[in-house]
């Protein structure tokens, strides 16, 4: 619970507050000071009469009533201050920065379960334990640094680590990113991160609020919660960053199927993401980035010009752009020689607009002014100027600070020379700008947000998907294990998902009556070995009966064969769908190309069950083979129409259908007009 006394105490008393500013109680204090806090400040120290100018309680019991205590004292007096504060002073906030809890011993874990039960009987709100604190512009309660500068249209910033949260304020800082909020929720036994999001979106005020989140996760312990009101706030307005840690896994799992091999708890994590439209970073200096780029006007399109002294710079920033999917469109024409006319000889304007390293604060506000008045094709303007120190930078960065006021499209200051021209960007900084001192990393953080979707809709899709169907071939399933291929017809056929001609048996005349109905060529596939093509049981491009019963022979004596699949053989891309159940996340449906090679490749996309049209869309966009996909060199594209509909009604089953754990769609055929389900596996546990 959040509440009132956590956010706008009227009172604080820091438990274990000392004179000693290089340990955490003297750190607490002294930032509370320094941050101007305005109500009552007490401290409780049994071996200090004084504590930086403010008169020490040396026992609890001396404290008059107090709203919010922070706990700087050993793990194990904890839970007795927790307790005796809450009954007999009225605290109902806490903040404990002490370590030696549940994130280290089960004794710890005993500690911080007496702790929360304290608070929940009293109705006290709980950050932490094991947290550097809680800074906001009412108090400034945390004992490390930097304390960046406070904004209420600044960065609200949401930690699992306190240290980690430390080191990503020293990344923002630099950068001018301003903060409205740091919360460091530590082990997070009361209030999490969902928690925290929960609140601010309940709360929200669209006029007066932070409309940038940046989250640091380490875990998520409620994905439903997290994924409703992220995705409820970016609905209202807001923009939201967030690195995962913790989401590798050492080593490949074992795995029946393709999906169950390469879907793992990141899969789950890039699917959650992804539909609540959460941009998601991989490093600190990328969320800071994020950052920076979201107190920037909206980008409206993909196309950058690039205005620069150095060529060099430059060019690696058009790459980093073109590699993520970005423009850097030529210029040319009548108002680009005018420009070019009025810079020194020399000067090019084709995009890189390079004034040249003797180009002036003059000439630099005459190329921005052509990029935002002159050329309607550019959205964006990226500025790189640095010194090699043979001058000052004051002109040209102030030229600079007024065309980011004057102009409309977003205008991307990268000054490198953090150290040549400290003093210039700083100045720069305190006139509340933000500076990406990498043009590359920049580049990388614009990539991740322009391909981050919308919050998807909560509605679910049922157009052509039989529910109550579903359910009653789910119910005829008395075994956990993978299903007989009939099921498998049955299930995807209710979803409306189209599949090639296929009959089962173990009888070679039922087998070979289907192959002349259907017409040969036809492919021949084992039954009952889980994977069919590393035992030898597939067989393509059988013309003849004759050929049709040597398969069949040869496939029965295959070992837990115990009968024979005959498809009509048709053409196309190969294609690949997948979904694994993940405890508290639900379904993650995969997709990629598909054959043999979605294990070596691993080029696949992940999206949370059930999944809207929008979504299905990006999946598939966002893949390395999007350009086969598309169509390449001179062979025709697939109907990526069909394709995405195909993910969405499996999705769609998958909702209803909480017993299937993994399956597998591999191949799907496509062309430029269907798409159908070749080959499928579904592992059901009830």
């Amino acid at each position: 619970m959040i509440n009132r006394e956590l956010l706008r105490p009227e009172s604080i008393v820091v438990i274990g507050g000392s004179n000693n500013v290089h340990k955490p109680g003297g750190a607490v204090v002294r930032n509370l000071q320094s941050g101007g806090y305005q109500g009552t400040l007490r401290i409780v120290n049994p071996k200090e009469d004084e504590v930086q100018g403010i008169k020490a309680f040396h026992d609890v019991k001396e404290l008059p009533p107090t709203e919010l205590a922070i706990l700087v004292v050993a793990a194990k007096y904890c839970p007795d201050y927790v307790e005796y504060l809450a009954a007999e002073k009225q605290c109902k906030a806490f903040i404990i920065i002490s370590a030696g809890f549940g994130e280290e011993t089960a004794a710890g874990a005993a500690l911080e379960k007496r702790i929360l039960d304290s608070c929940e009987r009293h109705g006290s709100a709980l950050i932490g334990p094991n947290c550097i604190g809680l800074l906001t512009s009412w108090h400034h309660s945390v004992f490390t640094k930097p304390i960046p500068q406070l904004n209420p249209k600044g960065v609200d910033f949401i930690s699992g680590s306190g240290a980690t949260a430390v080191f990503i304020l020293e990344s923002a800082v630099i950068k001018g990113l301003q903060f409205n909020s740091v919360w460091s929720i530590g082990n997070g036994k009361q209030i999490g991160i969902e928690d925290v999001l929960q609140y601010m979106d309940e709360h929200f005020d669209a006029e007066h609020d932070s409309h940038v989140k940046l989250l640091y996760i380490e875990n998520i312990s409620n994905p439903d919660k997290l994924l409703f009101h992220a995705g409820s706030l970016i609905r209202k307005g807001c923009r939201i960053a967030a690195i995962k840690a913790g989401s590798s896994e050492s080593g490949s799992r074992a795995a029946s199927s393709h999906t169950g091999a390469i879907a793992s708890s990141d899969s789950a994590v890039e699917a959650l993401f992804r539909k609540a439209g959460i941009v998601r970073c991989f490093s600190r200096e990328e969320l800071t980035t994020v950052g920076c780029i979201f107190t920037l006007p909206a980008i409206k399109g993909k196309n950058f010009a690039i205005v620069t002294h150095a060529g060099g710079p430059g060019v690696m920033l058009t790459d980093a752009l073109s590699k993520g999917g970005l423009n850097v469109p030529p210029i040319s024409g009548k108002l680009s020689e005018e420009l070019k006319s009025k810079l020194f000889p020399g000067a090019s304007v084709a995009n890189p607009i390079d004034i040249l390293a003797t180009g002036t604060p003059e000439h630099l506000g005459l190329a921005i002014d052509y990029c935002e008045q002159h050329f309607p094709d550019i959205d964006a303007i990226m500025v790189i100027f640095g010194t090699p120190g043979l001058v000052q930078l004051y002109e040209t960065y102030d030229v600079l600070h007024k065309k980011i006021l004057e102009c409309k499209k977003p205008v991307f200051p990268i000054l490198p020379s953090l150290h040549t021209a400290g003093p210039e960007v700083e100045e720069f900084l305190k006139k509340g700008h933000v500076n990406f001192s990498d043009e590359v990393t920049l580049a990388t953080a614009l990539t991740q947000i322009m391909r981050t979707p919308q919050p998807a809709p909560p509605e679910i899709e049922l157009f052509g998907v039989d529910v109550p169907r579903i359910r009653e071939i789910i119910a005829g399933v008395k075994e956990n294990g993978y299903v007989a291929p009939s099921v498998v017809h049955d299930l995807l056929e209710s979803a409306g998902i189209p599949l090639v001609p296929e009959a089962v048996s173990d009888n070679i005349d039922t087998l070979t009556e289907f192959a002349e109905r259907v017409g040969y060529p036809v492919v021949a596939k084992v039954v009952g070995p889980v994977h069919k093509s590393d035992v030898g049981g597939v067989a393509l491009n059988i013309r003849s009966k004759e050929h049709l019963k040597l398969e069949f022979e040869r496939m029965m004596k295959i070992a837990d064969a115990h009968s024979v699949m005959v498809q009509k053989m048709i053409s196309g891309t190969e294609l690949f769908i997948g979904a694994k159940y993940e405890p508290r996340f639900g379904h993650v449906v995969l997709c990629g190309l598909g054959g043999i090679f979605v294990e070596v490749l691993k080029d696949v996309s992940s999206g949370l069950a059930p999944l809207s049209y929008a979504e299905a869309y990006s999946m598939i966009h966002s893949l390395r083979g999007y350009k086969i996909i598309q169509g390449t060199r001179g062979q025709k594209g697939i109907n990526e129409k069909r394709y995405a509909e195909i993910i969405v009604r499996l999705s769609t089953l998958l909702r209803f259908a909480t017993e299937i754990k993994e399956m597998d769609i591999n191949p799907l055929l496509a062309d430029e007009n269907q798409v159908t389900a070749v080959d499928a596996r579904i592992l059901i546990e009830k």
